[in-house]
């Protein structure tokens, strides 16, 4: 209960927000999809949604979690570069601006616009309006918690 209570503001009733669950969970060093992050919710929300969560109910999942942390765990560097190599067709080393929007905001689990232009932002060299993988896929490494 302590790293709950020290990573999240809890309200007086011992709850959090539910679009807090997502954040707490990654700031733990787990990353599960959204889909999987969507299961996750359901499961501990009230059959009369409140849009928070009990802690008493929170906890269980939480513990489950994180004792399958291998599960949930970030990519490394080379799959991210597999990736990105999927996507290049042309094996060019590269994507386009143009590309890479595409992608992430149409396939799988897509891009909001605010995430696609915080990517971009880091992603696209700014002399030739493109995204040298290699280059960044480093920067999209997490740091251990």
């Amino acid at each position: 209960k302590q790293w709950y209570q020290r990573r999240v503001a809890i309200t007086a009733g011992n709850t959090v927000d539910l679009r807090e669950v997502g954040t707490i969970i990654r700031s733990l060093g787990c990353f599960p999809t959204e889909g999987e992050l969507n299961d996750m919710i359901a499961e501990v929300e009230e059959d009369e949604p409140t849009g928070y969560v009990r802690y008493e109910r929170f906890e269980p999942m939480m513990v489950r979690v994180l004792m399958d942390k291998t599960r949930y765990r970030p990519e490394t560097e080379e799959r991210i570069v597999q990736a990105f190599q999927v996507l290049d067709k042309d094996n060019k080393g590269y994507l386009t601006q143009e590309e890479l929007q595409k992608y992430m905001t149409t396939e799988g689990e897509a891009f909001t616009s605010e995430e696609m232009e915080e990517m971009l932002s880091a992603a696209v060299d700014p002399d030739k309006n493109i995204i040298y993988y290699k280059d960044f896929a480093p920067l999209m490494l997490l740091e251990e918690p």
